[in-house]
């Protein structure tokens, strides 16, 4: 199999010399486009609640820019958020001297101009040079020269738990008072939207951030979070800790018992839950979308499916089975992205990517990092941005 894939690599890179002085502005008639990076994360307070799902960078060097841009956002956000003394300080001195607060002077993302420049010239970063890089590490399984739905779906996730992960570590510097990697619920100061709401906020009760969900995510039950604990308390639909899917299994009845009854009826099953159910399917195979009246059936079928005990209510057990599908984990958005691009690029409609498919179609992967300026110009998917 080794012998095979160098024979393979050899015979795509000796058709790539050809390839390659095709520049993928003379693959196609549109002028260049211009990329620009992203900050695509929400500094304020992380609500898994009201969160966008915002995709990952294919390229993982992109990636690494952007993550270098919100870096320096992040910091300025935790500095004022530890030491507000100073920032209201700067804002008395500005007051006092009629001019704009310190940190509000600087040009936004001025540290970052050169990184654009960077991404637009074609002698530093150049897309078919990084698809020809990147092709033979996402071909993996099998590595045979062609890129399938779940190799790219792998490289996907892979690229999104990274992401999560940084974050999540950069979350940790902030809540860890003692320095110790760990979290104790003492140390853990709750978001905003929860300090402030009255229990009830946005249609959700808050029992997301209290101790029951810090427990949960309490996997050997010492009292604290270490990282991937941590990972798992601000992520858990990407969590394989049974305490925490139980845990969203309950705070489900809880949001959708409307009659307070500790129990999910089938008209609250209909007209919450299965409406999560049936999007998700249909995302996943491309179904066609039904009136309610055709979709009761369906329901009321999954219903008595789920209903183990024949009572007529689903408890937080019994709502296991679709917890997934409730709350989609990293691997669902990492396969619907590979689908799109797929999609995109599979020019002979084989069901997969060759070298020269993602070649021809460069700007299908690096179509999350568009300047919105260009929006007008060309005809473009732009479900990911």
């Amino acid at each position: 199999m080794a012998k095979l894939a160098i024979f393979i690599y050899i015979t795509l890179a000796f058709l790539l010399l050809l390839l390659i002085s095709y520049s993928p502005t003379k693959t196609s008639n549109r002028r260049h486009r211009r990329l620009k990076l992203r900050s695509t994360f929400n500094f304020s307070e992380y609500n898994p609640r009201r969160h966008r799902h915002d995709p990952i960078p294919f390229d993982p060097l992109v990636a690494d820019l952007e993550r270098r841009r919100e870096d320096k956002e992040w910091e300025k956000h935790y500095f004022e958020h530890a030491h507000p003394e100073v920032l209201k300080h700067s804002e008395e001195f500005s007051a006092d001297h009629h001019s704009a607060p310190a940190h509000e002077s600087q040009p936004e993302w001025e540290d970052f101009i050169d990184a654009e420049d960077f991404l637009n010239d074609e002698e530093k970063f150049n897309v078919t040079n990084r698809l020809l890089l990147l092709f033979p590490k996402i071909d993996l399984d099998p590595p045979d020269g062609f890129v399938t739905e779940h190799e790219l779906t792998e490289w996907n996730l892979n690229q999104a738990q990274r992401e999560v992960f940084y974050r999540t570590e950069r979350e940790m510097e902030v809540h860890d008072k003692n320095h110790d990697r760990f979290i104790s619920f003492s140390e853990y100061e709750p978001p905003s939207w929860v300090q402030n709401s009255d229990n009830i906020s946005f249609g959700y009760d808050m029992g997301w951030w209290k101790e029951e969900h810090f427990n949960a995510a309490d996997e050997n039950g010492d009292g604290l979070l270490n990282v991937t604990e941590f990972n798992d308390f601000l992520h858990p639909a990407d969590s394989k800790n049974p305490k925490l899917l139980q845990w969203l299994c309950k705070e489900e009845v809880r949001e959708r018992d409307t009659d307070k009854d500790g129990k999910v009826d089938f008209k609250e099953f209909f007209h919450g839950l299965f409406d999560l159910v049936r999007t998700y399917n249909e995302e996943s195979h491309n179904n066609s979308h039904l009136s309610d009246d055709h979709m009761e059936a369906p329901a009321k079928g999954l219903f008595a499916q789920l209903d183990k005990d024949g009572d007529g209510y689903l408890s937080d057990t019994e709502l296991l089975p679709i917890i997934g599908k409730l709350h989609p984990s990293e691997r669902y958005y990492a396969k619907q992205q590979a689908d799109y691009i797929i999609s995109q690029a599979d020019t002979d409609k084989d069901g997969r990517l060759s070298l020269t498919e993602m070649i021809e179609n460069p700007y299908v992967f690096y179509s999350a990092i568009f300047s919105e300026e260009d929006d007008a110009d060309y005809d473009f998917h732009d479900e990911f941005r």
